[in-house]
């Protein structure tokens, strides 16, 4: 499907529907007329395959307490199998409301208060958030910034894994925000360093189907022929691929049975919800009708990218957009054309933008800017636009 049939299909004007990107600028920014691309979520309808298979269960009419949805495991699985040849049994399935969630649970689950929990900066600032809200200690390993790219610093993860006792750790694969996919080579170093200390390893994979670059997506879970699996959790959810945020649903993958019976044991005490009846309606029919829709998607990412690196970069040799692998987030370092304190000033104020800060990842995004780029030509093109106006 080419980008200008997606963006005709499937390209919605969200403001005005409790949209938090759109209906919520004022509050968070302090004015209603930016363009927003900043929450992780997209302008464009779903699949029409699960806007009918909703259409079918709320005709229905009846939403009392519902098990698991039939047929919904296997097509997770069938995905995962066909898509990135990894193996996931029903048995290891659970789910939750949503991957911040379910980190949450986890945590508490694998950990004890004020023991150590590790994550790779800069990186998704709820994962600060739920370590510390826990009463968890957080310790940071900054990625190494190269040549467009970050890397893993072995040596530090390593060491501060030893110094400070390191119970649990989280990585993004793909990363959010600085865009990478971890190779093979990697995310093996990375398992054994885990292993080795006996560290527990959650996966948030959440956007393991956005794949921009050309290095495949590989799991954890595959690693080593799943040499590692017993020492890990992995989370993700069909919300970041297929816009289904608000339905509340994720999974929760967790191979070895004494963590599940330990994770069983906890959400049993909370009586957690175990994901959403409509939400896993949805994702059900996406990963059995929505690979047609997701290669649209894919397409106007790329596009878009393509335009935006293209074009900030020709206007100045010194704003560095960095390598898109994975996920739809654009990662650009400004702070060599705009002074870090001013940066947040001058995006609102100026080029009238609602962008999410580097900062908020952590003290190494410090200058930079996070770009939802899963909106339609025109608004990148819009966004460029004002960004380039006030960089002169």
């Amino acid at each position: 499907m080419k980008v200008t049939e997606f963006v005709e299909r499937y390209a919605v004007d969200r403001r005005n529907t409790d949209s938090v990107k759109w209906d919520c600028l004022e509050s968070e920014f302090g004015s209603s007329d930016l363009l927003p691309l900043w929450v992780a979520d997209t302008e464009f309808k779903v699949p029409n395959a699960v806007t009918e298979a909703l259409q079918a269960r709320i005709y229905h009419g009846a939403y009392g307490y519902s098990r698991v949805v039939s047929g919904y495991q296997q097509a997770y699985i069938n995905w995962q199998q066909q898509r990135y040849q990894t193996e996931i049994h029903p048995d290891w399935m659970r789910f939750g409301t949503g991957v911040v969630q379910s980190l949450s649970t986890l945590i508490n689950v694998l950990t004890e208060p004020q023991e150590a929990v590790m994550v790779l900066q800069p990186v998704y600032y709820p994962f600060m958030h739920v370590i510390e809200n826990n009463q968890r200690k957080l310790v940071v390993s900054e990625l190494k910034r190269a040549d467009h790219h970050y890397e893993m610093n072995f040596t530090d993860i390593e060491a501060k894994i030893k110094q400070q006792n390191v119970k649990l750790l989280i990585n993004c694969s793909p990363h959010n925000p600085v865009g990478r996919v971890w190779t093979e080579k990697e995310l093996t170093k990375l398992l054994e360093i885990c292993r080795e200390n006996e560290v527990l390893f959650i996966s948030d994979e959440i956007h393991h189907d956005l794949i921009i670059g050309e290095r495949p997506f590989i799991s954890a879970l595959s690693i080593a022929d799943g040499l590692y699996r017993d020492n890990m959790v992995m989370v993700d959810s069909a919300s970041k691929t297929f816009n289904l945020a608000a339905l509340q649903n994720n999974h929760l993958v967790i191979p070895n049975p004494q963590l599940r019976t330990r994770y069983d044991n906890y959400v049993q005490r909370l009586k957690s919800p175990a994901g959403s009846l409509l939400g896993q309606v949805a994702a059900k029919a996406a990963y059995e009708e929505g690979a047609e829709w997701l290669a649209g998607m894919l397409g106007l990412i790329k596009q878009n990218f393509s335009y935006l690196k293209q074009h900030l970069e020709a206007a100045s040799s010194a704003i560095e957009v960095f390598d898109l692998e994975g996920t739809y987030l654009a990662w650009v370092d400004l702070s060599q054309v705009i002074p870090p304190n001013e940066l947040e000033r001058v995006m609102k104020k100026d080029a009238k933008l609602a962008l999410d800060f580097g900062k908020w990842f952590g003290e190494g995004g410090t200058g930079f800017v996070r770009i939802n780029l899963a909106t339609t030509p025109a608004n990148i093109e819009l966004a460029v636009k004002r960004l380039l106006s006030v960089i002169k």
